[in-house]
């Protein structure tokens, strides 16, 4: 049987929506919190449309951005490092810290993380690992800042609400900027801030207008499009 609760309560969320139109960041987080009645906290989740065909090698979008009042969510953190490192990754809140041992785990399927960091000296073990971490997108990157001497400014950055990007195969990112929870100004700046990261990252092979639509939208409730002038300053 149907949740009748549920429906009328998105029905609602709806109406309160014009299809049309492309709202200022602010106004469309007061619409996704007010629509945000469910028994559990949503997530606040963003989706870019971009103008790239990520097929090629100069239209790729990947990166990381933290948002200034994090996600809210608890992220799991392994680290591959020993000795004096392993320490500091303990130190500094890893939830999983190990070498050998940990990729044994990890090639067994055992992957209890969310993301992964690695000492530039484990990449000899981690690189074995691609083909089991690679499609989940755990796959350490010097680039991300997840193979790094540092394990510990690395765990800290993730646990404090550093987001890893991609642009996915038909030119879409989706991200998970906050809680429904969050007051109105913590999710306007973290989408502000995940959509300035994304700007910044335009690749080379890119033509023509980048950033083509933005919808914001909470887990249960409706999606609302944003004004993209006015995240960037421009149609980027």
């Amino acid at each position: 049987m149907a949740d009748i609760s549920k429906g009328k309560r998105l029905d609602d969320a709806y109406e309160k929506i014009d299809r049309t139109k492309f709202y200022p960041v602010e106004d469309a987080v007061k619409i996704i919190k007010s629509a945000a009645k469910t028994k559990f906290d949503e997530t606040v989740e963003l989706a870019l449309n971009l103008g790239i065909d990520p097929r090629h090698s100069d239209q790729q979008v990947r990166g990381v951005v933290t948002l200034p009042h994090g996600t809210g969510k608890s992220v799991r953190v392994a680290v591959f490092a020993r000795g004096d490192r392993a320490e500091q990754a303990k130190k500094a809140g890893a939830d999983i810290v190990g070498a050998e041992d940990l990729a044994a785990k990890v090639e067994a399927g055992e992957i209890e993380f969310d993301r992964c960091i690695a000492a530039p000296d484990m990449m000899a073990i981690v690189g074995k690992l691609g083909k089991v971490l690679g499609p989940r997108g755990l796959m350490p990157n010097p680039k991300l800042g997840t193979v790094t001497p540092n394990v510990a400014e690395a765990v800290k950055s993730v646990k404090g609400g550093q987001v890893e990007f991609r642009a996915e195969k038909a030119g879409l990112i989706h991200a998970g900027v906050g809680k429904a929870s969050f007051s109105e100004q913590a999710i306007a700046e973290n989408v502000k801030a995940f959509v300035g990261a994304i700007a910044r990252a335009k690749p080379t092979g890119a033509k023509g207008t980048f950033i083509k639509k933005v919808s914001l939208s909470s887990t249960m409730g409706p999606g609302v499009k944003l004004d993209v002038s006015g995240l960037v300053g421009g149609t980027a």
